[in-house]
C-alpha cells in the first residue's frame, strides 16, 4: 500500500509503503466505539458524590417518642425525609473504568489509522521539526489543508514544533505511544511523519 510522503513545505518526498495489516484493514465501527467508551470512562474523575444519613450533621437523638403522638415513628432528623436529611441511594466516590482486552485495543487503533487512509485524510510527513514560531506553523499547515483539525503523530513530539503549534486550535501532536483512538478520530486529518510510521509497526506487531 503505496502513500506518497509529504514535507511541511507542502513539497514531495518521495513515497513510503503502509503497513497492510495496520493502514489496510476492514474498520471496525463497533470495536471503536467501544474503546472510544473505554477511553472515556477512565477519563471520569468519579468524585461525584452526596451526603447520606451518617454523614450529614445533626443530633442523633430520637425526635420524639416511639408511640402515642400520632404521626410516624421517625429515629432520626438525618433521615432522608425530612429538610435537613441525608441523601438516599446518592451517587458516591469511584471509578467508572473498567477492563477492555488488549487486543480489542489493539484492533481498535487499527481500524481508526485505517478508517482515516479509507477516507482520504492520512498524511505522511517526512518529519515534523524546523518550525519555531507559531505563525510560521500555521502557515505551513495551512499549505497543507490540515489548519482546520489534525492530529499529528510523532515517534518524539520535536519540543520547538510541539510549542509552535500549541497556540493552535484543534491542532495537536502527540507521540506514537500516545496515539489512541479517541484523538484520532476527533481530528479531521491524521498526520503520521515516517519515524512514527516505523514506531505504530513495533507497537501494533
Amino acid at each position: 500500500m503505496e502513500h506518497e510522503v509529504k514535507t511541511l513545505d507542502n513539497g514531495t518526498a518521495g513515497s513510503v509503503s503502509l503497513a497492510e495489516d495496520i493502514f489496510g484493514i476492514l474498520p471496525r465501527r463497533d470495536i471503536m466505539a467501544r474503546v472510544v467508551n473505554w477511553q472515556l470512562a477512565k477519563r471520569r474523575a468519579g468524585t461525584h458524590a452526596t451526603k447520606g444519613m451518617g454523614a450529614v450533621s445533626g443530633t442523633t437523638k430520637k425526635p420524639y417518642r416511639q408511640k402515642g403522638t400520632g404521626s410516624a415513628r421517625q429515629g432520626s432528623l438525618r433521615a432522608p425525609q425530612f429538610r435537613t436529611g441525608g441523601v438516599a441511594h446518592g451517587p458516591v466516590s469511584r471509578s467508572h473504568a473498567f477492563k477492555l482486552p488488549k487486543k480489542v485495543r489493539r484492533l481498535g487503533l487499527k481500524s481508526a489509522l485505517s478508517q482515516k487512509a479509507a477516507d482520504g485524510k492520512l498524511v505522511v510527513l517526512d518529519r515534523a521539526e524546523g518550525v519555531q514560531k507559531t505563525k510560521e506553523a500555521a502557515t505551513r499547515l495551512q499549505a497543507l489543508g490540515l489548519l482546520k483539525s489534525a492530529l499529528i503523530i510523532d515517534q518524539a513530539v520535536d519540543t520547538s514544533f510541539g510549542r509552535a503549534i500549541a497556540n493552535l486550535p484543534r491542532i495537536d501532536a502527540l507521540p506514537t505511544m500516545g496515539a489512541n483512538v479517541y484523538d484520532i478520530l476527533n481530528h479531521d486529518f491524521l498526520v503520521v511523519t515516517q519515524a512514527a510510521l516505523e514506531g505504530l509497526k513495533e507497537r501494533l506487531a
